[in-house]
């Protein structure tokens, strides 16, 4: 297990005309900093993989749909080189943000058909300069 990745269990309020869905407060350990949030869609079945962050930690939930994700960890002196987790979250079985700190390489599979909507809450301003990326084979895991 990578030991560094952390799953918060959210709180979801039910309402008569909407539900509230909580993702993160500047309260909260995890919080790090504000630099962007956006949205990100991937479809049933489709794979969008492998992207590192060498400083941006992310903090991710899905707010529609259900997604698998992977993260493996390749990082030189960590306890959980050479590992990967798994992690399949979603709004009506598994609602939790996951906190990924930059250095871990992740990827994502849509795991519902429909649309399937995560949202990364950043705490830095995107930077293509900071991003490494790899061919979805070069990293050997076996999608489903």
């Amino acid at each position: 297990m990578l030991k560094y990745i952390k799953e918060t269990n959210l709180s979801i309020i039910p309402l008569e005309k909407g539900n509230v869905f909580h993702a993160l407060k500047t309260t909260e350990s995890d919080f790090q900093g504000f630099g962007e949030a956006y949205f990100s869609t991937v479809n049933y079945h489709d794979i969008k993989a492998w992207k590192k962050h060498k400083k941006m930690t992310l903090n991710i939930v899905v707010i529609l749909g259900m997604i698998k994700f992977v993260f493996f960890d390749d990082r030189k002196n960590s306890s959980s080189r050479g590992k990967f987790h798994e992690f399949i979250l979603g709004p009506n079985k598994n609602y939790s943000r996951l906190t990924v700190p930059p250095g871990i390489w992740m990827g994502f599979q849509g795991s519902n058909i429909g649309e399937n909507i995560l949202l990364n809450i950043a705490d830095i301003v995107h930077d293509p300069n900071e991003i490494e990326r790899k061919e979805l084979e070069s990293i050997a895991y076996r999608w489903d």
